[in-house]
């Protein structure tokens, strides 16, 4: 098992399922295969983050039979998460974190392994990456509705590692951190609240409590029980009330962004106090942030009108 950078962009030629498979050219067949059961970070180029963005764990490889030479790396289902902060190639010191991208001076350097959409991973070199990556958003937005700090950030255990002038090798991240379900929903609920600016996404409301920390809730659009990642794109922001009926298929969002409600269930009284009077479901700034079209198709088909 190995550790590994995947190239990938917003907008490409490859056909990349997000959180469930990468899309890579044969070229890249042997490096892939030896990621088998590890992690590996996603980075994006110039015409996305400009960064490394997130990750996620490769399970196996199948062949593309609708075009030749191509391959799906499978990815573990539920487990991509994004990172709180884009990481870019270099550090604060202008010291790129691959080593293979380093010049003489240990800046990034063009052309050579830059160009390679697969690049191997040293324990030290991930551990570095995803430290920076799931560093906690200290801003308003993205604070928990009660206390100064949630305790998840206080004990992540990523300071174990944190020093880049410890001479001794590192252990990596621990695997029970990267799986934890408890600072997982932390860093997502992080993560969602500032993408939306701590607003409903569908009733438009912007309530904050006396400290001025957000009302709102980070919910999955694809439930993690059914493999959701914790990926900005799986997240919206909604009200303690809106979250719920969204969880219980009482409310959904079509394609055009129109807010759906099961009128069978919702009197339409309620729906018109709780959804703003455009009906349509209110986007985050970032196009980026933007719900993806599976994780919605998904709730509409598996969720939506199933009942409470």
């Amino acid at each position: 098992m190995v550790k590994a950078v995947f190239i990938q962009n917003p907008t490409s030629i490859y056909d990349d399922q997000p959180g469930e498979a990468y899309h890579f050219p044969k070229r890249y067949l042997n490096l892939v295969k030896k990621t088998f059961g590890d992690w590996v970070v996603f980075y994006e180029g110039r015409l996305g983050a400009f960064g490394y963005v997130s990750i996620a764990k490769v399970l196996d490889v199948v062949e593309d039979h609708t075009r030749i030479n191509h391959y799906y790396a499978l990815l573990k289902k539920g487990m991509a998460w994004d990172f709180e902060q884009v990481v870019p190639r270099a550090d604060e010191n202008n010291i790129a974190f691959e080593m293979s991208l380093r010049d003489r001076n240990g800046a990034p350097s063009s052309g050579g392994a830059n160009v390679s959409a697969v690049r191997h991973l040293s324990e030290r070199e991930f551990a570095r990456i995803v430290d920076r990556g799931l560093r906690a958003q200290d801003i308003p937005e993205a604070m928990p509705r009660t206390g100064s700090r949630m305790l998840e950030d206080q004990d992540h255990g990523f300071a174990e590692f944190q020093t880049d002038f410890d001479p001794a090798p590192l252990a990596g991240v621990r695997e029970e951190i990267l799986i934890s379900r408890k600072v997982r929903d932390a860093s997502f609920a992080r993560m969602v609240k500032a993408a939306y600016g701590a607003r409903c996404a569908i009733s438009g409301l912007e309530l904050r409590n006396g400290g001025g920390r957000p009302e709102v809730e980070a919910a999955h659009i694809r439930p993690v029980e059914h493999d959701g990642p914790d990926v900005v794109r799986n997240g919206i922001a909604l009200s303690g009330t809106l979250h719920w009926m969204f969880d219980r298929g009482l409310i959904s969002i079509a394609p055009d962004w129109t807010i759906l409600v099961s009128h069978n269930k919702v009197q339409p009284e309620t729906a018109r106090r709780l959804i703003n009077s455009r009906q349509k479901f209110l986007l985050p700034e970032n196009r980026r942030h933007y719900p993806h079209p599976d994780y919605l198709r998904f709730h509409r088909e598996e969720i939506f009108g199933q009942g409470i």
